[in-house]
């Protein structure tokens, strides 16, 4: 029995077929690309064909790696650009020249066949993620145009179950991402209140400052801390052994003196040296008793006495009990309970600008829950140094409503101007990056 020749349609089916089967046990994108560019092309006789996914030549005809940057590459994937803003983009058919810039058909006569049949790669859903481009020399017929329209049908179904499209490439997920980030980016041109923390403590107003008159040991406080005091009260006793001592050799050196002027004075009717040496007996009594003086005034410095009323303000007497001082060295502070101020040390990495009255929250650590308005009064010009070893400016404020105790500490909130979120949420990342990169 003879073998009957398969006839042309037949042949076609067949090939169409082994091409459809090649497409879809392929193992790997790139193999699938090389048999989307080669494998059709004893079927529809094309001189090349280009594989667009996503805007970018995956394979060319003949080509192991196409060059991203051949010109060739350039202009099919620009012109795929252009196809996409056209209806055709999603429709397997022939490319009309009209849909081109002058440029693109330029490179089309150099570097295409001219006729070229744009078949689109789709998704499930109907949505175009590439697309191949056939070119040849000979039109493309109606029948060709729908065999080679089943076969991209094909192609994107073994495509995507190679490569599934990230969702994020897809239009409806691009918006779903893009709206709430166009919201965050207006938010952080919401205008808030600028404000920074600051160590804070409650300080007398205008308070009389109590120093130690002279050089000697402290022997006892009178008064307690934050103890009312009246004016006369005695606030802090000084050892007196050596000041007295002092003044009793004083006292005695002037009864001396005193004597032996006397005794001159008497032998100076009858004797002429003891008259010579009369007025440098009395410029010695003078001296003598401006040193018994001077001895007294400072026994009588031994003790402190208040010169207003108010409350005693210091931390601790026994710390001070038995040291020695040197004149000048602050020991309490007389203050009126009833006039208190807010001292605050603003770090200078935290340095805002600040208007005059800026309003100021304080936040006691003895009572965080209860807040006390206060209002901006003075700014340092310049830094100092605090006991902590840090660099701040000093700012005062009054209270607006009744005042804390004074000595206690906290925390403050300084607000300032108005600023975007993002200055409030970002300054401190911003200093430090401009400081490191000079920016």
């Amino acid at each position: 029995m003879n073998n009957t020749p398969p006839l042309p349609g037949e042949r076609i089916f067949a090939q169409f077929l082994d091409i459809e089967r090649q497409a879809r046990s392929a193992e790997t994108p790139e193999a699938l690309a090389y048999c989307i560019v080669n494998d059709s092309q004893p079927l529809f006789g094309f001189r090349h064909a280009a594989l667009v996914i996503n805007g970018t030549v995956r394979a060319v005809t003949g080509v192991t790696q196409p060059a991203p940057h051949a010109p060739f590459v350039a202009f099919i994937e620009r012109a795929g650009a252009q196809l996409q803003r056209h209806s055709q983009h999603a429709q397997c058919a022939v490319v009309q020249a009209a849909l081109l810039d002058q440029q693109s058909r330029n490179d089309w006569l150099a570097l295409s066949a001219p006729e070229v049949l744009w078949a689109p790669l789709k998704d499930r859903k109907g949505r175009v993620f590439g697309g191949i481009w056939y070119a040849r020399e000979q039109p493309w017929q109606n029948a060709e145009t729908l065999l080679v329209e089943q076969l991209a049908h094909a192609f994107g179904h073994a495509w995507l179950a190679l490569e599934p499209q990230p969702v994020w490439r897809r239009p409806r997920w691009r918006w779903k991402l893009a709206i709430p980030c166009m919201l965050l980016v207006g938010c952080l041109f919401i205008p808030v209140h600028q404000s920074v923390l600051a160590p804070a403590e409650v300080i007398p107003l205008n308070g009389r400052v109590v120093a130690a008159p002279i050089d000697g040991v402290i022997q006892a406080f009178a008064v307690q801390p934050n103890q009312s005091v009246h004016k006369g009260d005695l606030l802090v006793r000084f050892d007196d052994t050596t000041l007295k001592a002092q003044a009793d050799v004083a006292e005695r050196a002037l009864n001396v003196a005193e004597a032996e002027y006397r005794a001159s004075a008497q032998r100076a009717f009858q004797d002429t040296d003891s008259k010579a040496r009369l007025d440098f007996l009395a410029a010695q009594v003078e001296q003598k008793r401006a040193e018994r003086d001077y001895a007294n005034a400072l026994l009588s410095r031994t003790e402190i006495h208040a010169e207003r009323d108010g409350i005693a303000v210091f931390a601790d007497a026994e710390r001070w009990v038995g040291k020695p001082v040197r004149t000048g060295e602050r020991l309490l502070d007389l203050a009126d309970p009833a006039s208190v101020s807010l001292r605050i040390e603003l770090d200078v990495g935290d340095a805002i600008r600040l208007k005059p009255d800026a309003p100021i929250t304080l936040f006691l650590d003895s009572d965080p829950l209860t807040p006390h308005g206060a209002l901006l009064d003075r700014v340092a010009y310049e830094s100092e140094q605090t006991p902590a070893g840090n660099l701040a400016y000093r700012l005062d404020a009054r209270f607006t409503g009744e005042p804390p105790r004074i000595g206690l500490r906290g925390t403050a909130k300084i607000s300032g101007q108005y600023v975007p979120l993002a200055v409030y949420l970002f300054r401190r990342p911003l200093a430090v990056l401009r400081q490191s990169v000079g920016l």
